[in-house]
This record gives C-alpha cells, structure tokens and sequence, in this order.
C-alpha cells in the first residue's frame, strides 16, 4: 500500500517504527560494547569486534596454543556490588515548614515512602539495576502506578474487581531505553525517549485489548551477545528467543509547544496500541514527565549512557590470559619436552603420537643419532613480574583494592584512627558511584510522592512499620501529601560497614551524646540505638514520649475545628511543650487560639494536681 493511502494510526506506528529504528542504529557500537562487557564478565574472554563492528571469535594462530580464560573481572565486579550494597538508602521526607499540618504531611509522605519501599521490594530493585549498571554503565528505574493492584474497593460494569492502584518500581535495562539524543546527559532534558521492551502477545492483549500475531524475538531486542562459535572457556552463550512475543515500543514525547501535556504513543505489531498525553504528573510543579531514573556508574561528558569499569578492565584481562597462558605453555614444554630427532632415524609419527613415555623403548637407525631432549631451563622471571604488574594494575583500575591483599604493607599501623583512614581511602573511587544511586533513590521517592497525588483521590488506609516496628494505621488522600521534598535518613547515608557503624555508635555512647537534659539515656534513644545495632528484636520499652508527641499533635489539628479534652494518661509536661510550639509556629485565629490555651491551662492544671499528690 503507497504511503498515501495509510490511514492515520498506520502513518503513526510506521513513524515510531522508523524513529526507533533510527536510535536503534545510531547507538549499535554502545550495544555491541556492553554486550562485549557481558561476554568477559561471563567467563567468554577470547571474542572481540570484527571489521563489521559485531562481536566475533579471535582465532588461534597455532592448534596447540592454550586459550585458558582467568577470570578477574567477575571477583572485581562482585566486590564493587558487595560495597555498594552496604548502602541502601532510608527516605524521609521533610516538613515544607514548622506548621503542624506540614509536619502532619511530612511524616505521611514518609510512611507512604516506607510501605511502598517493602511492597515493591525496593532493594531487591536496586541489587538487579545496580548490576546492569556496573556491567553496562547505565540502568534505570521505571515507576509507574498499577491500577490493578491494592484493595478491592468496588466492581466494574464487566464484573472485573475496581481497586484502589499503587505505586510500583521496575528495573529496566539499558537494552531497552534509547534516548533522542546520545549527546544529551540528563534525561530530563531528552526530547523523547523511547521503551522498547519485548511482551507476549497474551499479555498486550490485557493491557490494551489488542489481538497480535507474535512472533520469535531475540533477548535484549538487537541480536544475541555472542555470536555462534565454540565458547572457548565452555561457558553456556548468554542468548536466546523469545516465542510468541511482539516488540512494543513506548515512545514518551517531552511537554512542548505543541503537545503541553507532553505525548505517548505505543506501538506493537504496525498497530498503535495508544495514543495520549503522559499518563503522569511526576515532574516539578504538577507537570507530566518521563517514569524514568536514570542510574550510572561512571559518568562520562557530554553522554547520555555512562561507562563501565568493566571496559577499562577488558585490556588488563586479556594481557593477563596472554602472560598465564604463554607460562602455561612454557611449563608444558619444560614438562612434556621438546625431542629432536635425526632424520631418518626414528619413526617421527610414532614417537609424535607416544611422546617420550616412561618405559618406551626406541628403535633407531644403526649409525644414526638417538633422539634427544632439548634443555629449556626455566620459566624466565618475567612472566611472574608481569603477572603482578598486571594484578596490580587492576586493583588500581577497579578503584576496589582489598586491604587483606596487602595486609603487609600495613602491618607497622596499629592505630585503629590510622586503619580507618585506609579503608576510607580504600572505598574513595566508589563515592562518585554512590552519589549517584543516592540521587536515583532520592528521585524515585519524588515519583512516588506525586504519583500518589495524583491518583489517590480517594481515602485508603495506609499500613507501615512505624517506631520500634510496630505496624501503624493511617487514612490519607492523595491531597493530603503535600510534601515531595525527598531526603535521606542521615543513619543510612553512610557508607559503613556493620562493624564501623557500631563503633560509632560506641563512640557516641561513650562521649554522652545520647543523654538528656538529665544526663540520662531517654527510651526512645535507647531504641534507636538497639535498632542501629541489628537488636531490634530486643526492643522491649514503648517510646512513651513519642506517643504522647504524635498524641498532642492530634489534639492540636482537632482543636482547629473543636475541643480536645485532658486524659488522665497524658504526660502533661510533654502536652504542654508540643501545645506551646505550634501556637509558636502556627498562624490561627483568635477562637482556635483561645481553644489551645485553655487546654494547656488544662494540662497545667492536671500536672499541678499530680504533683500535690506526690507531696501528701
């Protein structure tokens, strides 16, 4: 059919089509990389790229060369994941303002950032994009809102349950993003990005009511990873074909002059799938942007994607299966031997075939000279200075260098100051990486926030884990958060390991840092503490004060539209110092104003009752 005579979806879905098949090609040689990264990470280190820029097998330039593969990138890449895991970054929220209602909001955002946290299994999302984006340089998170989820709240006209929807985070691949430009480094700024992810036509056809044929994609949309050959290292080739799947393409368009609300348009089998505005207000002030957080290794200037350790490793790698291998083969020569016969002398094929084995009696020719062993001496010292060259180079290279490798070097420091400075330099080169999975974290906790507030619009009832693990109800809307200014929990910032953070935490105990006014170490601050310790199961106290804060700052949103009465349980000292801040930090009027200090003239009262009490 002419192009003229296309209807409009089918003009559409060619174009996304073609612009994807334009990204597609535009960053061929970053694909073939990262798939290059795979293959060493994997164990398959003799491939490399051929003249037509695909991954392909290096050839022995002689049958009997060895081809052994020492794998030290895989040991690096688990260390750096290893120390990376020891952070996993805490989200709070902070109040927008002193007011109660902010702070009210506040401690709301962050209870929805808590549960959402443990219903998406957040930190199992980030071990799996933090390894994409070790291997590959580049990983994203995509968080969306899932209608289908959360508790049933009533029935669709086609017998189908109505549910209430939650938030939800995914790791994406960077197989699957192809931004508008490779030059552009934030994604913010991209123009449009495009999500190419492979579905099984079952599941399109419940998401968007669309019958499709399906057919045989290959992993990771572009081509397998390795090439069909022989892996020299017997490793299994990291490939495969999907059956029954079509290709969907999910192109995001940035809000612009001529589509304010920005625009997707989804696309599988030559059908457009959907056409509409972005489905989310994610970005700042209400505006709709991508789901997308992008992570990154290393970042690299005026680039999109960043850089992975693992391709500055690759040339170490193959230097150090060269010098193994060549010292190897050295070894079976001074072992095996070498024979040197006169021609003529001996039958050449039989003794090629049996070597010189013990017991093995020779027939030479009469008059002619007996074979021989040639002298090899040894393996020349330069095959193990090398060796440690290079094992050293990449320790300095991974930026991951293991104290317990050079434990001798550090043998005269006895000072446990002097040894946290080394392990502090030890983990420098990775605080660039983990600033960034900070940032990441930080965003997708904005998404989060805003999601909520634009899609719950109903009253829900939230469950998370409040103080001392106890499960915490509460009823909210999504107009109730007002807040999204994300931050991290100062504990869980720091890039320590268990015992560091215990010794901190010692020190501060020895230096009186938890007392209070006292001099004493309040419940609540004793919890805290055991909770820092990993003893959060020997928690046994209730944070008294606590309650009777969260209590007294009930009583004062109450008191804005009614009276709040005095209990006889209430810590009136603690009544009073939280009545008194808000009528300090908030702005109210006259009659809600009078309600608060006639209830703090209340607790006053009460306080100078029980203390009479205490005298008789």
């Amino acid at each position: 059919m002419e192009n003229g005579n296309l209807s409009p979806e089918e003009r559409l879905a060619g174009e996304v089509e073609n612009d994807f098949l334009r990204r597609q090609q535009e960053r061929k040689s970053l694909e073939r990389r990262w798939q290059l990264n795979m293959n060493f990470v994997g164990g398959n280190q003799y491939c490399d790229f051929d003249a037509k820029g695909e991954i392909s097998e290096e050839g022995k330039d002689y049958f009997w060369q060895q081809r052994l593969a020492f794998n030290h990138i895989a040991p690096i890449i688990d260390t750096r994941l290893s120390k990376l895991s020891y952070i996993r970054p805490a989200l709070t929220v902070r109040a927008a303002s002193d007011e109660e209602s902010d702070r009210h909001s506040a401690e709301l955002a962050s209870a929805i950032l808590s549960a959402v946290h443990d219903s998406c299994d957040l930190d199992e999302v980030m071990n799996r994009v933090t390894l994409w984006a070790e291997i590959c340089g580049t990983a994203f998170y995509k968080v969306v809102w899932n209608s289908e989820t959360g508790n049933a709240v009533g029935v669709t006209d086609d017998g189908k349950a109505l549910r209430e929807g939650n938030a939800e985070v995914a790791a994406v691949s960077p197989f699957e993003i192809y931004p508008y430009s490779l030059s552009v480094e934030n994604l913010e700024e991209q123009p449009s990005i495009v999500h190419a992810k492979a579905l099984p036509v079952e599941e399109i056809y419940s998401m968007y009511g669309v019958r499709l044929e399906g057919k045989d994609i290959k992993d990771f949309v572009t081509a397998p990873i390795v090439q069909n050959f022989d892996c020299p290292t017997n490793m299994p080739q990291i490939t495969g074909v999907k059956h029954g799947y079509e290709l969907v393409l999910e192109r995001y368009i940035r809000p612009n002059a001529e589509y304010p609300e920005g625009r997707l348009t989804v696309v599988a089998g030559g059908e457009v799938l959907f056409d509409g505005e972005l489905p989310y207000k994610n970005g700042d002030d209400g505006a709709r942007g991508y789901p997308f957080v992008k992570q990154v290794s290393t970042p690299v200037a005026g680039s999109f994607f960043g850089a992975s350790v693992v391709e500055r490793l690759i040339p170490l790698q193959r230097a150090y299966n060269a010098v193994k291998c060549r010292k190897h083969e050295f070894l079976n020569r001074i072992a095996m031997g070498v024979v040197a016969v006169e021609d003529g002398s001996v039958d050449a094929d039989e003794l090629a075939e049996d070597g010189l084995m013990p017991g093995k009696v020779i027939a030479y020719r009469q008059g002619g000279k007996p074979p021989e062993m040639l002298t090899l001496g040894s393996v020349p010292a330069e095959f193990g200075e090398e060796e440690k060259n290079i094992l050293s180079e990449f320790a300095k290279v991974a930026g991951t260098g293991n104290l317990s490798d050079n434990a001798t070097s550090f043998a005269g420091i006895t000072s446990a100051t002097g040894l946290q400075l080394i392990i502090e330099q030890d983990d420098q080169r990775l605080n660039l990486t983990y600033n960034y999975m900070k940032r990441a974290v930080k965003m997708i906790g904005r998404h989060i926030l805003r999601l909520y507030r634009q899609f719950a619009s109903d009253v829900r009832l939230l469950k998370y884990a409040g103080r001392n693990n106890v499960l915490n109800l509460v009823y909210f809307k999504g107009s109730d958060v007002s807040s999204d200014d994300v931050t991290i929990e100062a504990d869980s910032d720091l890039n320590m390991t268990p015992a560091q953070k215990r010794t901190v935490i010692y020190e501060a105990l020895d230096r009186g840092l938890f007392n209070d006014a006292s001099g004493k170490i309040s419940s609540a601050a004793k919890n805290k503490i055991l909770d820092l310790l990993g003893y959060s199961s020997f928690v046994g106290e209730r944070d008294l004060d606590g309650l009777n804060r969260s209590r007294a700052g009930e009583e004062n949103l109450t008191m804005l539209t009614a009276e709040a009465y005095v209990k006889s349980y209430d810590d009136h000292a603690v009544h009073i110092a939280e009545h008194t801040a808000y009528l300090l930090s908030e702005k109210v009027s006259a009659e809600v104003e009078r309600r608060i200090l006639e209830h703090i003239e209340a607790h006053k009262a009460k306080l100078t009752e029980d203390s009479n009490e205490k005298d008789r």
